[in-house]
């Protein structure tokens, strides 16, 4: 199997496959936006895509921010959005305890973006925020006095990452009974230069290690975020076209929930990673391939635009 260029289709292959969709998922980081920058013709390719009668929603592994943060963003950069047509990360881990009837408290090493979805659903928290170590790391270790209440460590992007919180993590999580959220395993979120950018996965792999656990996970491409929104949307699976960034999240999750997957190039996954895809002799048991691929979400609007 190879993917297919979106460019590449004749137009009676363009208009089947739009033909055949009647809702859109989209990631945002590295498909809407980078950071602070709003990707070059993305929103009015949106835009067009509304207007063709397909309805849109925002699925984003996003920890940082709350779903209302979301809809400002998106007013921000010209995309049209409610609460109800965003989802992310942030949200799922005030979901997920919600489902499970949790009344103790979540030691947070993330940002207030969980928090905030935390408090909405009345969840106690604890965590979040500069947690510097005073004296030595052994003195650290034998000061720390464990909270009872705490029945949960979540996981998100936490900016104030420090060995502290490490201890801290590992140490509730000796109790089996306490869970173990990952808001989303991403190593790498789209850099807005050539540096590297380390993700939420990076703080979750450092926890597990430490506490010798594995966390539950809730974001792309986990089955918790496919039930959620596939219940809350009433997604066809068949008619439902993911557009993402990155194999490893993104179009992963659209091929476990069979919807049709569409990659643009203006994040994580690259060129060359489409050409090692569609190699002679690729080895395609072990690679992630979409459905179709294109250099940017503006590449729809230019086929749609001259149909």
């Amino acid at each position: 199997m190879t993917t297919k260029h979106l460019l590449s289709l004749s137009k009676a292959e363009f208009k089947n496959f739009i033909d055949s969709i009647d809702v859109v998922l989209s990631d945002c980081d590295g498909v809407l936006w980078k950071e602070t920058e709003v990707i070059k013709n993305s929103p009015e390719t949106v835009n067009k895509l509304k207007e063709l009668g397909k309805k849109f929603f925002y699925i984003t592994n996003n920890n940082a921010k709350t779903r209302q943060d979301f809809v400002e963003k998106c007013n921000d950069f010209k995309y049209d959005a409610t609460i109800d047509q965003i989802v992310c990360s942030s949200f799922l881990a005030a979901m997920y305890l919600k489902e499970k009837k949790f009344d103790k408290k979540a030691y947070v090493v993330g940002s207030d973006g969980i928090t905030n979805e935390l408090e909405a659903e009345g969840i106690k928290h604890c965590g979040v925020g500069v947690d510097l170590m005073e004296g030595d790391e052994v003195e650290m270790v034998m000061n720390f006095k464990p909270d009872p209440e705490v029945g949960a460590v979540v996981v998100g992007f936490d900016k104030h990452f420090s060995f502290p919180k490490l201890v801290k993590a590992a140490t509730y999580l000796q109790d089996p009974s306490v869970h173990f959220i990952g808001t989303n395993c991403d190593t790498e979120r789209p850099s807005p230069n050539d540096n590297k950018f380390p993700a939420t996965g990076c703080f979750v792999r450092t926890i597990e290690a430490a506490s010798n656990r594995s966390a539950v996970m809730l974001g792309k491409p986990e089955s918790f975020i496919s039930d959620y929104i596939i219940k809350k949307y009433g997604l066809k699976p068949e008619r439902t076209l993911m557009i993402g960034d990155n194999c490893n999240t993104d179009i992963l999750l659209g091929k476990r929930c069979g919807f049709k997957t569409l990659l643009v190039l203006t994040g994580i996954t690259t060129q060359n990673d489409v050409d090692l895809m569609n190699a002679p002799n690729a080895d395609t048991k072990n690679l992630i391939i979409p459905d179709y691929y294109a250099n940017e979400l503006g590449d729809l609007l230019k086929i749609i635009t001259s149909s």
